[in-house]
């Protein structure tokens, strides 16, 4: 095979430090472009960058050039130094440690764009941490409790 072909789409969830809620107008959107930017910049085509007040939803086609965790730990730190400029009260912002991140279906790419896009209205219903745990269930992740929430 002459060349290399690859097509991932990657889901990836964070959050915030201790899920602060701390992602607000009108700085969450400027957050959300930084974010997809900074995934295009690393040869990860962003779908759709959302989410609420305490975490963001990142849909991105994952390069064949970059790991998973690479672009992950970039895309924090990066967004992280950045955002604590924005405003005063953003000075000690910070992502939790960790990230979940799940492959999609090329089916199923409009689902989770529609999923993504409606955070606000999904998040009047349920929690970051439900939602999370929802995923991981979904996804038949094993994961130890007392460390998921650090």
């Amino acid at each position: 095979m002459g060349q290399s072909l690859v097509k991932n789409y990657i889901h990836i969830v964070f959050s915030t430090k201790y899920r602060q809620q701390l992602i607000y107008p009108p700085y969450e959107q400027e957050l959300h472009s930084y974010l997809g930017g900074t995934c295009n910049e690393l040869g990860c085509q962003a779908i759709i960058v959302g989410g609420y007040t305490d975490h963001v939803h990142i849909l991105c086609l994952l390069s064949k050039k970059i790991a998973l965790m690479d672009l992950v730990e970039k895309v924090k730190a990066n967004s992280s130094k950045w955002f604590k400029t924005r405003h005063e009260s953003l000075k000690n912002f910070y992502w939790q440690d960790g990230y979940g991140a799940f492959s999609v279906n090329p089916k199923q790419v409009d689902i989770v764009i529609r999923y993504i896009a409606n955070q606000h209205e999904h998040h009047r219903k349920k929690d970051f941490q439900t939602e999370y745990r929802a995923f991981l269930k979904k996804y038949k992740v094993e994961y130890d409790e007392r460390y998921v929430w650090d």
